[in-house]
Formats: C-alpha cells, sequence, structure tokens
C-alpha cells in the first residue's frame, strides 16, 4: 500500500464540516513499518481533523482495482452529544477526587 492508494481510498469523500474535497495535502504519513501505515487525515481548506486512519498490509493489484472497490461506506454515527450529556460530564468531572490527575499518563500532563 502507498500514498496513491491511501488517496484513492478517500477520493470522492468530502470534509463534513466545510464539504471540501480532500486533496493529496490532506493525508500526511506520520509513520510507516512494514506493511503499516499511520495516517492522519486533515481538511487543507477549514483546518478539521479527523484523527489518525490504520492501514495495515494490502493485496490488491493497483492494476486490477477499480474505484467501486476503494469505496468507503459511510454509517451512521451515535447520537449528537446533547445538553444533558455536557451536564452529566460536568458534573462527573467535578466530583473526581483530587488526586484524579492520576489516571491521566505522565507524558500526557501538563
Amino acid at each position: 500500500m502507498n500514498r496513491e492508494l491511501i488517496e484513492q481510498l478517500f477520493s470522492g469523500l468530502c470534509c463534513s464540516e466545510c464539504k471540501s474535497d480532500f486533496t493529496q495535502e490532506s493525508f500526511r504519513v506520520m509513520r510507516q513499518e512494514n506493511d503499516l501505515f499511520v495516517v492522519q487525515v486533515t481538511c487543507q481548506k477549514c483546518g478539521k481533523s479527523f484523527g489518525t486512519a490504520f492501514f495495515g498490509h494490502c493485496s490488491l493489484n493497483r492494476k486490477d482495482l477499480k474505484k467501486e472497490d476503494l469505496a468507503l461506506e459511510i454509517q451512521d454515527g451515535p447520537a449528537p452529544i446533547s445538553y444533558d450529556d455536557v451536564i452529566d460530564a460536568h458534573n462527573f468531572i467535578k466530583n473526581l477526587e483530587h488526586d484524579w490527575k492520576k489516571y491521566i499518563p505522565e507524558d500526557l500532563r501538563q
């Protein structure tokens, strides 16, 4: 699997925030080890980050590859966060013990 194939996987998809198509610059290969690629996806127009994608070994032959073979299936996600969810999270955080930072890995603490 190479950068070109990764770009083909996302071709035809757009940013959910600004509806701009992803460009070649939208994908940054953060790490590559053997057959594993770690790719960060970011919209180049509005800057929205879509997180990190992990791709493993791919046995597809690019010569036989058709665009419909690569199409990603869009699925419904969880319900949007409600006001009650925010209040519940606030109460949870407010009621944490005084040493709550012990649950955060040391390298992520500020």
